[in-house]
């Protein structure tokens, strides 16, 4: 039964929500129903702030949803930013990285799994990358006919976050593992 709760909080019924959601997200794109995917990003987004609210406030964090909300963010992301790169193809290039990204810091953090049975949650700069990730993509659906600059600019923004949130992961993991064969010796 203790298994049962673990599973079944309400922060990660919400984070299964989300990830259900994503083939309405996909269809409403390839429909052009462009109002109905920028609200299911939207209720996307915010069952992502209200997840982690939850899961604080009512002391609901488990392994599995520190594990599963990411997951559902990664899986969201990943797919608008494959919808867009394929109507925009300057736009592949923060898909590309975004998938690098996730596949290293993934592989990271599963050696910390293995080395420690702890998981971490997300910090400061994954959060906002998160959120200018939400953001710069609704905004490039929305308007379609966005300056090329601008477009440019939102590309580089998050680009950049990306890129630092890889490597402030990148750093921190490096030192749980160092502290874990630390404290294994």
């Amino acid at each position: 039964m203790k298994e049962k709760s673990q599973v079944f909080t309400i922060p990660n019924i919400l984070s299964f929500f989300r990830i259900a959601m994503i083939p309405a997200i996909v269809v409403s794109f390839i429909k052009n129903l462009i109002v109905l995917c920028v609200a299911l990003i939207l209720v996307s987004g915010l069952t992502d702030l209200l997840d982690g609210f939850i899961a604080r406030r009512f002391n609901m964090i488990t392994p599995l949803g520190k594990a599963l909300d990411p997951v559902a963010d990664k899986l969201t992301l990943g797919s608008i930013l494959i919808m867009l790169a394929i109507k925009k193809p300057i736009l592949f290039s923060l898909f590309a990285i975004f998938i690098v990204k996730e596949v290293f810091i993934g592989i990271q953090g599963l050696l910390i799994i293995k080395r420690t049975g702890t998981t971490y949650s997300a910090k400061w700069y994954g959060k906002i990358t998160t959120l200018s990730l939400y953001a710069s993509t609704m905004l490039i659906i929305v308007w379609e006919s966005m300056p090329q600059i601008l477009t440019y600019v939102l590309l580089g923004v998050c680009l950049g976050l990306v890129i630092f949130s890889m490597i402030m992961y990148t750093l921190r993991n490096f030192k749980a593992l160092k502290q874990a064969k630390t404290n294994s010796k």
